[in-house]
C-alpha cells in the first residue's frame, strides 16, 4: 500500500498488489509520502523489496506490518531500510500516530530539515551529498560498482570524500548487512599492519599472548577499505595480491590457511603513476585493484554543494556542542563558494566549527570583505594552526588593530576550555554536576562557564532529572533525587 498525505492532514491511499508491484510504481515515477509494506504471513522473502526501495527512493519512509509469528523479522526489516515495524494486532490510532511520526517536520526544527534535504545518510557521521552534476554521476557509478562485487580503486585529494564513496558502494551492495571496516595503511609500521590485516597466532604487542583475528577475517562477507594503499609495505602488497587471487591467506605464525569472502576497496590521495615508478606501489597489485577506478572530485569542482554542506555542518555541530545554530550571510556563502578549499570537506567542516564559536563579526573583523577574509586569513584558521581574533569582547588589541601575542594565547585557552566543557557535558548527557566532577571544578564554576560561552542543552537533554542522573545509550540512569 502506498500512502500520500493531502491537504488538511487527510490521507489519500494508493494500493498495489504486492511489494514488488509497489516497487514498479515507485520506479516508474510515483512519489508517495509514505509506503506501508504489508508482509504476508510467514513470507520473509518479501523483505527483499526493501533493499530495492531504499536504492530507488532513499528518503521514502517505509513502515512494515507483520504477524506475531513473524515478529523476528523486525531487525532485518530495519537493517534493510524500514523506518518502523508494527505487529498485529494494532488499532487505528496507533497506525495514525505512526504515520504522523514519519510524515512532515512536526517534531523537527524546519531549518534542520532544510539543512538535511538532499543529504543521503549512510551511517553515523557519514553522509553523501549529490547536489552537483559531478557527484550525481559519481553516485550512479557507485551504484553500478556496488553490484559488481570486485575490487575498486578510489582516487582523490585528501579530505575530498574517498571514505564516503567507499561507504556508499558498500551501502548499495549486497554486502551492506555485514561489516564495513577501514585500515589506514599509512598509520602503522609493517609488523603491526600485517597483524591488523591478517591477524596472528603468536600474540602481538596489541593482543598479549592470545591469537588475534585480523580485519580481513573479522569482516567476513563484508567490505574492507584499505586507505592510502600506496603506503603499504611492498612485502604486504604481495601477500594482499595473493589473498585477492586465492581468497585465502596464511595467518602469521600459523600453517593453516584462512578462507575469506571479503570485498576490497582501496583508496589513495597519492599520484599513482609516481607511486608505481618509485616502486612504492606494485604494478601487479595496481592492475588487480584498478579494473574499476573512481575519481572523487575536489570540493572546488562542486561548489554547488557548499551551501548545503554549510547548513548541514552548522546544525550537526550546534547540536553536538549544545549551541544555537548561527546563520551564514549571503556574502559569506558566496565567498565560500569562491574559495578553493585546498583541504576539501574537512577544511569546510573546521571553518563551520569556528564560525559557530566565533560568529561572522569576530572572524571577519579587520577585513574589508568576506572574500578577503577567506583568501587571506581563512586558511590557517580553518586548519587550526593559528587562531583568529578572540572569543570574548576583551581582545587585547594593540594600536595597529592586530591581535597581540597575549590575545592569541588567550584565544587558544578559551577555545580549548570551551571544547573541554562541551565534551564533558556531552559525555555526561548534560548532567552539569557530573561534568563538574569530571573536569574537577566546582558546580558553580561549570554553571558560570556554560553561561559565559552561551551553551545550551539540546532538547533531548531537557529532562528535570538530568541534573542528578546520567543519560546514556540505555536511557536515564538515576543517581539520586531530582533537585
Amino acid at each position: 500500500m502506498l500512502w500520500s498525505i493531502g491537504e488538511a492532514n487527510s490521507w489519500h491511499l494508493e494500493t498495489a498488489g504486492s511489494g514488488w508491484d509497489a516497487l514498479d510504481r515507485v520506479q516508474s515515477g510515483f512519489a508517495p509520502d509514505l509506503l506501508l509494506l504489508d508482509l504476508p504471513r510467514r513470507d520473509g522473502d518479501s523483505l527483499l523489496v526493501l533493499r530495492w526501495l531504499r536504492r530507488t527512493r532513499p528518503g521514502l519512509p517505509i513502515i512494515v506490518l507483520s504477524y506475531p509469528e513473524d515478529a523476528g523479522h523486525k531487525r532485518e526489516a530495519i537493517r534493510l531500510g524500514a523506518q518502523d515495524f508494527l505487529v498485529r494486532p494494532f488499532d487505528e490510532k496507533q497506525l495514525e500516530m505512526t504515520f504522523r511520526r514519519h510524515l512532515g517536520p512536526s517534531n523537527q526544527d524546519v531549518a534542520e530539515v532544510v539543512a538535511s534535504e538532499g543529504i543521503e545518510q549512510l551511517t553515523d557521521g557519514v553522509f553523501f551529498v549529490g547536489h552537483s552534476p559531478t557527484m550525481q554521476k559519481l553516485r550512479a557509478q557507485a551504484e553500478l560498482l556496488a553490484q559488481a562485487d570486485v575490487p575498486v580503486l578510489i582516487l582523490g585529494e585528501s579530505g575530498s570524500g574517498k571514505d564516503t564513496t567507499a561507504h556508499l558502494i558498500h551501502t548499495l551492495s549486497v554486502r551492506s548487512g555485514c561489516k564495513f571496516l577501514k585500515v589506514n595503511c599509512a598509520a602503522l609500521p609493517e609488523n603491526l599492519l600485517e597483524i591488523e590485516l591478517f591477524g596472528t597466532d603468536h600474540g602481538s604487542p596489541t593482543s598479549g599472548s592470545r591469537p588475534k583475528c585480523g580485519k580481513l577475517e573479522a569482516c567476513q562477507n563484508g567490505t574492507v577499505l584499505l586507505d592510502e594503499i600506496s603506503e603499504m609495505p611492498t612485502s604486504l602488497q604481495l601477500k594482499l595480491l595473493r589473498t585477492l587471487q586465492e581468497r585465502r591467506f596464511l595467518r602469521p605464525g600459523s600453517e593453516v590457511e584462512v578462507g575469506v569472502d571479503v570485498r576490497i576497496l582501496a583508496a589513495t590521495s597519492a599520484n599513482i603513476e609516481r607511486a608505481i615508478s618509485e616502486k612504492r606501489l606494485r604494478e601487479d597489485l595496481y592492475y588487480r585493484l584498478s579494473a574499476f577506478t573512481v575519481h572523487v572530485p575536489p570540493l572546488r569542482q562542486r561548489h554547488e554543494e557548499i551551501p548545503v554542506l554549510l547548513q548541514h555542518f552548522m546544525h550537526q555541530l550546534a547540536k553536538r556542542y549544545g549551541m544555537a545554530p548561527r546563520t551564514f550571510s549571503p556574502a559569506v556563502v558566496e565567498a565560500c563558494q569562491s574559495y578553493a578549499w585546498p583541504g576539501n570537506v574537512k577544511e569546510l567542516e573546521n571553518f563551520v566549527k569556528r564560525f559557530l564559536v566565533l560568529g561572522e563579526s569576530e572572524i571577519s573583523a579587520g577585513r574589508s570583505s568576506p572574500e578577503e577574509f577567506l583568501e587571506n586569513g581563512f586558511e590557517s584558521l580553518s586548519r587550526g594552526t593559528a587562531p583568529d581574533q578572540g572569543m570574548t569582547e576583551n581582545l587585547y588589541r594593540d594600536s595597529s588593530g592586530l591581535g597581540s601575542l597575549k590575545s592569541l594565547v588567550h584565544t587558544v585557552k578559551l577555545e580549548a576550555e570551551r571544547n573541554a566543557i562541551a565534551a564533558a557535558l556531552e559525555k555526561t548527557g548534560w548532567n552539569r554536576k557530573a561534568a563538574a566532577r569530571l573536569l574537577k571544578v566546582s558546580y558553580r564554576t561549570i554553571l558560570y562557564k556554560i553561561e559565559q560561552y552561551h551553551m545550551k542543552a539540546p532538547e533531548s537533554y531537557s529532562s528535570p532529572f538530568i541534573e542528578n542522573g546520567y543519560r546514556n545509550g540505555n536511557g536515564l540512569k538515576n543517581n539520586g533525587k531530582a533537585s
